[in-house]
Order: C-alpha cells, then structure tokens, then sequence
C-alpha cells in the first residue's frame, strides 16, 4: 500500500510497500491491510503507526485530520499538523500532550473572541434602542 501523511505545508510522509496501518478515530483504533475497502474516517490526536515492507514499524503523531482508504491499496492523512518520529514513547508524551494543550488553548481564546463580540453587539444594540436617548448624540 501506499502511505501519504500531508499538512497544509508539507509531505510528512510518502512511502510505498505499507503492509500494516493503525490509527484511532472516535470509535478507537483500527487496523488498514491490503485490499481494504474504501474507508473515510476523522482521526482524533493520536499516533499512526504501520509497517514497512522491510519489517520496520515508523510512527507519527497527528493533531486530528481526515485518512481515507481508496481501492484498498492508498492510504492518505490530511492533517493540520504532524511529527513523525521512530520512539514511541516520546511521540505518546511530548508530541501528543503539546497538541492537546494547543487545542485546549484554541477553545479558550475562541471562547473569549466569541465574548467580545457579544459585547460589541450588546454595545450597538443599546446605542440603536429607540427612547434610549439621554443627550445630544448619547444613548443608553
């Protein structure tokens, strides 16, 4: 098979002769062999790892992202970000812990963007209240 991880900037990975895949979605893992049916699936954080024909396992940690399966012999990832690296462990520890704190980050400052929009509003919609007028150009 043949293995494609892809960010918005660069091919992480492009290799060719993959006998294994593994990967976790929302439901959990799963496994990729030859031959397996068209597949669409959003991953969560967490590490792809397969198998190379020459017996080496290779890994890469992935911040969400799309794998398709297409006539049983493609696989593609499209992620926003990968790292790909051969321990384990490291990938498990640093790599993943570091994108998870990154999304809990994003949802705290979507959560104060969305705040200070809200205010802006409520800030127009009082200035646009009709009687809410207390000067010459002042509203409340």
């Amino acid at each position: 098979m043949r293995l494609r991880i892809i960010t918005p900037l660069f091919v992480v990975v492009d290799e060719d002769g993959v006998l294994a895949l593994r990967a976790e979605d929302a439901t959990g893992s799963f496994g990729i062999l030859p031959r397996h049916a068209d597949f669409l699936t959003r991953l969560a954080i967490s590490v792809v790892s397969w198998e190379s024909s020459d017996g080496t396992r290779h890994h890469c940690a992935v911040r969400r992202g799309v794998l398709s399966v297409i006539a049983g012999r493609d696989i593609a990832i499209a992620t926003r970000e990968a790292v790909q690296g051969d321990d384990l462990a490291t990938l498990d520890k640093t790599v993943l812990n570091r994108f998870r704190a990154d999304i809990e980050t994003e949802r705290t400052e979507h959560v104060e963007s969305t705040r200070l929009q809200l205010n802006a509003i409520r800030q127009i919609m009082r200035h646009l209240r009709p009687g809410g007028r207390v000067g010459p150009g002042i509203f409340i």
